[in-house]
Order: C-alpha cells, then sequence, then structure tokens
C-alpha cells in the first residue's frame, strides 16, 4: 500500500537531524564494539556467540553493535533519496551513488584494511561493512531508476527470501565460488599465493536495505507532514518487532534455533541471539524495527542538546570510521609498548565495564575534531571529495 502525503503542511526545516542523531548514536555503538574487538581480544566470542560461554555484559554489548549495519546502509538509501529531491533527480543520484559506492570500495581495500592489519603488503583482506556499503551503492545507482513500488518490492523480496539459499554452497574450484561468496556465502577468496579476501559481509540482504531505506524516502520529503511520517515510523517499527517476534518463536525459517535455558537472562540470550553473516531475515527485521522507532523518538526530541551532539558524529560518519580505527591502533600499539602483552599474545582488559569506560572517554576525545571536520564539510562545499566523507 502506498501512503500519501499531504502537501499542505511542510516538514519542519530540523527534521533531518533525527537522521544525523540516529547515525551518531550506532556510531557509537560502533566504537564500543572496536574497543572491545581491540581490548578484549583474549576473549572474543564467536558469530553467532556461543551463550554457554559468554557472560551477559559481553553478549548484549555486542548485540547492540547489531543496530550499526543494517541502519547504516538503511540511512544510506533514504539519504541518497533525500539527495535526489535536494537536486536534480534520479540522473544526479545514480551517478553519485556510482562514484562513492567505488570510493568506498577503494577505500576498504586501503586504508581500512591497514588500519586493521598494520600490514603491507597485507596477506589478508577484510572485505567488511564500507565495502559492503560501497558495493550496495553500485547495486543502488542502477536500481534507483526502478519504479518506487518494484524497487520496495523487490528489497522485501530480498530480505524475506535470501534465507532460501542459505544451503546454496560452491567449491573453491567452482567458477561460482568466488561471485557466491561475495553475494552470500562468507567464505575466503584465494587472490594469490600470497593474498587472501574474506568477504565478511555477504552483499546481497544488504542490497535489499538500501533499497528498501531509497524507497522510504519519500517519508522524509520536504513537504511530507511530520505527523503522518511519524505514525508510519511507529507503525513500521512496532509491525517489524510483532513480525520478528513471532517468526522467532516460530524457531524455523533462516536462524539458528532458540531453547529455554538454565537461567531467564541465558534464555533471552539465546532468544536473540541472531545471525549477522550475512544478516538473516531476524535480524535485518529486528534491527530497522528499531532504528525505526528511534528515528521518530529523535525526531520528536530533535530540540534536546543532547539530539545535537549525537549529530555532530553522525553528520561526518566516514571521518569518524577512518579517525578512530587508526586511534585504537595506536593506543593498543602505545599500551603494548607500555605494559606489555598481558593475556598471552594480547594486551586487554579483564572487564566490560573498563570497555564502556574507555569507549566514553575515547567518544569524549574525538568530538573536537568530528565537530571541526563537520563544520568544515558545511563551510567549503566547493571542495568536492569532502562530500564523500
Amino acid at each position: 500500500m502506498t501512503i500519501a502525503f499531504a502537501r499542505s503542511t511542510p516538514a519542519p526545516t530540523g527534521r533531518l537531524l533525527s537522521i544525523d542523531a540516529l547515525r551518531g548514536l550506532v556510531i557509537l555503538f560502533m566504537l564500543l564494539d572496536h574497543v572491545r574487538e581491540t581490548f578484549l581480544l583474549h576473549r572474543q566470542v564467536s558469530d553467532p556467540m556461543d551463550i554457554a560461554n559468554t557472560e551477559p555484559a559481553l553478549f548484549f554489548s555486542r548485540t547492540l553493535a547489531h543496530l550499526c549495519a543494517p541502519v547504516f546502509v538503511f540511512l544510506t538509501g533514504l539519504s541518497a533519496w533525500l539527495f535526489g529531491e535536494k537536486y536534480a533527480g534520479k540522473s544526479d543520484v545514480s551517478a553519485f551513488l556510482f562514484k562513492r559506492g567505488l570510493f568506498l570500495v577503494v577505500l576498504e581495500f586501503t586504508l581500512v584494511n591497514f588500519a586493521w592489519t598494520f600490514q603491507l603488503p597485507p596477506s589478508v583482506i577484510y572485505l567488511q561493512v564500507i565495502w559492503a556499503i560501497g558495493l550496495s551503492m553500485i547495486a543502488l545507482s542502477l536500481l534507483v531508476w526502478l519504479p518506487r513500488w518494484l524497487l520496495l518490492t523487490l528489497s522485501l523480496a530480498i530480505i524475506a527470501g535470501h534465507n532460501l539459499l542459505d544451503g546454496l554452497h560452491f567449491a573453491p574450484a567452482s567458477a561460482l565460488h568466488v561471485p557466491w561468496a561475495i553475494l552470500h556465502d562468507r567464505g575466503w577468496i584465494e587472490a594469490g599465493d600470497s593474498l587472501r579476501l574474506r568477504t565478511s559481509y555477504p552483499l546481497l540482504p544488504w542490497i535489499g536495505v538500501i533499497g528498501l531505506g531509497y524507497a522510504l524516502g519519500p517519508w522524509f520529503a520536504r513537504m511530507a507532514e511530520a505527523r503522518i511520517r511519524q505514525q508510519c515510523l511507529l507503525l513500521g517499527g512496532v509491525a517489524g518487532l510483532l513480525g520478528f517476534l513471532g517468526l522467532r518463536l516460530l524457531n524455523g525459517y533462516g536462524e539458528q534455533p532458540w531453547a529455554v535455558e538454565d537461567t531467564t537472562v541465558q534464555t533471552l540470550m539465546s532468544f536473540f541471539n541472531i545471525t549477522k553473516y550475512p544478516p538473516s531475515l531476524l535480524f535485518i527485521t529486528l534491527t530497522l524495527s528499531v532504528g525505526l522507532l528511534l528515528l521518530r523518538v529523535f525526531e520528536r526530541l530533535q530540540a534536546h542538546r543532547w539530539i545535537r551532539w549525537l549529530c555532530v558524529f553522525g553528520s561526518a560518519p566516514m571521518f569518524f570510521y577512518l579517525l578512530h580505527l587508526y586511534v585504537l591502533k595506536v593506543l593498543y600499539l602505545i599500551a603494548v609498548a607500555l605494559f606489555g602483552l598481558n593475556h598471552g599474545s594480547y594486551f586487554g582488559f579483564d572487564s566490560v565495564p573498563a570497555i564502556w569506560l574507555v569507549s566514553g572517554l575515547l567518544a569524549l576525545a574525538l568530538y573536537p575534531a568530528v565537530r571541526w571536520f563537520s563544520a568544515l564539510k558545511s563551510r567549503r562545499r566547493d571542495i568536492v571529495w569532502l562530500k564523500y566523507l
């Protein structure tokens, strides 16, 4: 069903604060998760997480980070629609998506991968979220030409149906191994005698997510009525959560089964232990439903100072992404140099609260640099490359 917006009441001029605020919130969740990866390496958890060997504080800290990739990709699609509304239309959108998507793919292979490994030449390249966003943008550069109803239908079909392909695998010797490893089957690609690629973020479901974000763009049109938009966000979020609960209780399609455990907390951990690589229907449904509800909350509270604080992080996401990766790597090397290795092959903290504390301190420390870059982007619109960050 297509929801028509009244044309008589313009949306408030500050309406986009909700988008930047949500992006800023998930950036902070991402920071928390990357601090965990850097300084709790001696207590890494598998994916999906083993609830029998993972304490609740670590499990739910990791679960918060599940919001990051789906919200980033969804908001990328939504922002692409808003870009088209602001400028000439689909031609500009398609060209920008293709160029920025290609830029992100190159960035993943270079600056991002080096930030994780500090290895030149690399022996392993991890194709992660920046790669997935970049290729999704390239795909969307073609999909924007579809009628909105068809794009919405196709996106929902991909999100809902890609788990039907979970049992399909191709051996490394097969000609289909590489394309399928990129599209859906997380795995290794041998690129030479001394280089391997890890497709950590299979692409197909992310194309559905970015397409959904673009298709819902009219909810945020300049002439869209705020009251109706907020109703749509509420209905979409609640319907998605109910759908998640119903499908999860069935304990079937596209997901590992959950079970009643010895304690209530462990049962909840089992229930919310959902698959991210590739993201299952339940994973996307839960995270995007929460994202829609947060968009509504942030729009209604956008006058609050803390919303504007989140917006600073959300207004320069790629700059923050690169900055925090290099800061974390340098901090780790400094810690090892000063204190040595205290957990076998790693230096790290012993408690999850320490990870939260370091994350909070880092957010405060990085805030001035992000605010400066955000202001630079806003002030120097004549510098073309800045808009890619």
